[in-house]
């Protein structure tokens, strides 16, 4: 299975302990897929002008994660701040007019040709890439990530072209997940999963309702947590590991980051 990941790049600003790390939905989970033993993992990605993207980039050729056809902009990295609290990461906002959010990716034939090599393209709702899922969708399979965004208008636009899609919904009941996964699913997406911080992951492929427990551990930072859940279903469904094994599978990598400082480490000082 090979995988490209379309999307933001950021450095989480850990202001208590005056570090920050590589980070941001699109890089989190091609670095975890890599790690994860898939066989090609390529990014896409608007990078900043300065020294963090440089790192940035750094990283991810460090973790054998290929940037050949990334943009480079005039402005600086995003810099959201962070702040543990038990363990779980608080985001207070950063600097504005950042490459994050002041551009947006266009995609053109080169890039298309690029994708067509890859089993799957991973995205999010922080990519700006809405606009380009119906021509992705022709050429491989989609995954997004919608975090906490539920609105029907929304759903609607992008859904018809998922293969995958994610969500976050720690305040929503069993019911209310199993109602919400169904209609996602009526509007054209392939598989539709709701993770839910300490309570089970809920997923749905059309025939069945699939629940999965967090595995237990002694969380040190939650950064990167649902991605790298997101990037372990995506590595082993995508190796054709049946649903049960890849959401196990998932929930097994999700702990590991738990227990590491950042999305996949590499801190660097403020």
């Amino acid at each position: 299975m090979k995988l490209i990941a379309i999307g933001d790049n950021v450095t989480d600003c850990y202001i208590d302990e005056g570090v920050y790390f590589p980070g941001g939905n699109a890089v989190n989970v091609a670095v975890n897929c890599k790690k994860n033993g898939v066989e090609n993992v390529n990014y896409i990605g608007v990078f900043g002008n300065d020294e963090r993207a440089d790192y940035i980039k750094e990283c991810l050729k460090e973790e054998g994660v290929t940037i050949y056809r990334a943009r480079k902009v005039y402005a600086p990295t995003a810099q959201p701040k962070v702040c543990l609290i038990n363990g779980d990461r608080v985001f207070k906002a950063g600097i504005r007019d950042t490459c994050q959010h002041l551009f947006s990716i266009k995609i053109v034939e080169e890039d298309m040709e690029l994708i067509r090599e890859y089993d799957i393209c991973h995205t999010s709702c922080f990519s700006n890439l809405e606009y380009e899922l119906p021509r992705i969708a022709e050429i491989c399979d989609v995954s997004f990530d919608f975090s906490e965004h539920m609105e029907d208008a929304y759903l609607k636009r992008t859904c018809p072209y998922l293969s995958y899609a994610f969500f976050s919904g720690s305040k929503l009941t069993d019911e209310e997940c199993i109602r919400f996964i169904k209609y996602v699913f009526s509007l054209g997406t392939k598989i539709v999963g709701i993770t839910r911080g300490i309570l089970p992951a809920i997923f749905y492929d059309g025939n069945d309702i699939y629940y999965q427990d967090v595995k237990k551990v002694e969380a040190v930072d939650t950064m990167g947590a649902g991605d790298s859940f997101i990037a372990g279903f995506l590595s082993a469904y995508g190796n054709n590991l049946p649903m049960k094994e890849a959401l196990n599978y998932a929930a097994e990598q999700s702990a590991k980051t738990c227990m590491i400082r950042g999305g996949f480490g590499h801190p660097h000082k403020l």
